[in-house]
């Protein structure tokens, strides 16, 4: 194979998986339209929904205006990794050296299987029939255009790659996980809107315009390999091996495990020069069962990546729908099938050292963690909510930072969030002029105008300004909230609630 040349691919892809997977866990109909959302946007969408006018990167009052029946889901990795499984499985019975490109895609180089089944054509149409949910298959040249073709169910001659690619737009290089939408965009601007007219640059001219992600996008367009081949093979001492007692039979178990696997791993290639865009996962259980399952990627992984297709192979094999283990796991193997040289990962000149550092930190939390727990080392998210504490949610270092609700969505009787948001409830006891305990009325009115505020049974502290009480609900309770000025006009402004079952207040937030 000459340094330019991509091999022949083969892709299985199952469109709308994300939504496919959602209507299986929750048991809605395909029948119905139904969209998956993450960040308040839409990342897939049924044929149903798009009938109806929803498309990828819609907002989602957008979408729900367009189409009112509109199924909702969120966005979960997990889920989509754990039916598709059972995909995996069903299209290795027929083609061995399968490879999950993510939920949604298998790849397999097909010129083995294609010989042995009598040609590409035949290969095709034997997975369409072994697989048990909607599917498409593409062949081409190189995984870019294969997946492709198998959006447009086309199998492309040898050496034709070039030339199917050519009047496809130009968005098509912005894939799932490819991080491309801004290289997009700007060649969309500059007037370069299909793979062809982006292909006819000289690799000189796009190095200079747009570096380095310009030019392995510049060769996906021309029907060329990903990258040119590297020849080295990976030292032995690059696989990471753990053993575990007790055995791993909870995902988050071992997804924790696997994030501090990931970071080993990482480091080990660096140390070579290398990065994987091929991880094989092995897996050994008690019962001496051997799982194995290898992850395809079109970018070189990094310790995230590592970290998430363990956790999504795991969700697969311990609650996937079929052929589960029978005992736990007690070892786990990762192993580098492919890799590139390591400039593919390196690091911008500009903010260089600041990544760095960020790297560094951010192995120094998996360290913490591995001590402590997963729990040792926490980050927040800002979450959909009217109150301050509902919209501040705290989730373990290495875990996806998103939203659980809408943060864009209209709350009605949202405050502005505090300076400080307490995690834990901060107790105090509010007076009134008399020193007696301020109450709520039946009306939801105070029992007397606050005069002071004890906070943790500290000293009393003179309120200066107060306003409300306001109701709310929240976690199905029905609560007050009230804002007290502390210690003079530029006192701090203190946000204080409390249930109306409990005479206790508590601080839910700090303005400054």
């Amino acid at each position: 194979m000459s340094g330019g040349s991509a091999s022949r691919m083969l892709v299985l892809w199952c469109p709308d998986w994300p939504v496919v997977a959602a209507c299986a866990a929750e048991g809605v109909p395909q029948t119905r339209p139904a969209a998956v959302f993450s960040g308040n946007r839409v990342v897939a969408c049924s044929a149903l929904a798009r009938a109806d006018g929803v498309r990828r990167g819609m907002r989602r009052r957008d979408a729900q205006a367009r189409c009112p029946e509109l199924v909702v889901f969120g966005a979960e990795p997990e889920r989509d990794a754990r039916f598709f499984e059972s995909v995996a499985a069903a299209v290795e019975e027929v083609v061995v050296g399968v490879e999950v490109v993510r939920p949604g895609i298998v790849a397999m180089p097909v010129a083995g299987a294609a010989g042995y089944f009598g040609g590409e054509q035949r290969l095709a149409e034997l997975l369409v029939d072994q697989v048990a949910v909607e599917c498409q298959v593409g062949v081409a040249d190189g995984l870019f255009a294969a997946t492709l073709a198998a959006h447009r169910s086309a199998l492309v001659d040898p050496g034709r790659t070039a030339e199917f690619l050519a009047p496809l737009d130009i968005r098509e290089l912005d894939q799932p996980g490819s991080d491309r939408a801004e290289l997009v965009d700007l060649l969309r601007r500059l007037g370069l809107r299909t793979l062809g007219a982006f292909a006819a640059l000289t690799t000189r001219e796009v190095l200079s315009r747009f570096g380095a992600a310009g030019e392995l996008a510049h060769r996906l367009a021309s029907g060329q390999a990903e990258r040119p081949p590297v020849r080295r093979r990976p030292p032995p001492e690059l696989t990471v091996t753990k053993e575990f007692d007790p055995p791993l039979d909870r995902v988050d178990v071992a997804a924790f495990m696997g994030k501090t696997m990931a970071a080993g791993f990482q480091s080990g290639l660096a140390a070579w020069g290398l990065a994987c865009t091929r991880l094989g996962v092995y897996a050994r259980t008690e019962n001496g069962e051997e799982l194995t399952r290898v992850w395809r990627c079109a970018e070189p992984l990094d310790a995230q990546g590592v970290a998430d297709r363990i956790r999504w192979q795991f969700e697969g094999w311990l609650k996937g729908t079929s052929g589960r283990p029978t005992a736990g796991v007690v070892q786990l193997r990762l192993v580098p099938e492919e890799t590139v040289e390591g400039r593919s990962l390196q690091l911008g000149l500009i903010g260089t050292e600041q990544q760095l550092a960020d790297e560094r930190a951010a192995q120094a939390m998996v360290h913490v963690q591995g001590l402590l727990g997963p729990e040792a080392v926490v980050t927040p998210v800002l979450d959909g909510g009217r109150g301050p504490t509902e919209r501040v949610r705290l989730v373990p270092w290495g875990d996806r930072r998103v939203p659980e609700r809408q943060p864009e969505a209209r709350w009605d009787g949202r405050l502005p969030m505090p300076a400080t948001v307490f995690t834990r409830p901060l107790p105090v006891r509010v007076l009134d002029a008399a020193g007696a305990e301020v109450r709520i009325t039946d009306r939801y009115q105070v029992s007397g105008p606050p005069a002071a505020v004890v906070v943790n049974d500290g000293p009393p502290r003179p309120v200066c300004g107060w306003g409300g009480p306001w109701r709310t609900r929240a976690a199905g309770a029905d609560r007050v909230r009230l804002q007290v000025v502390l210690d003079g006009e530029a006192g701090p402004a203190v946000l204080l609630v409390r249930a109306l079952d409990n005479p206790m207040w508590t601080v839910e937030g700090v303005y400054d």
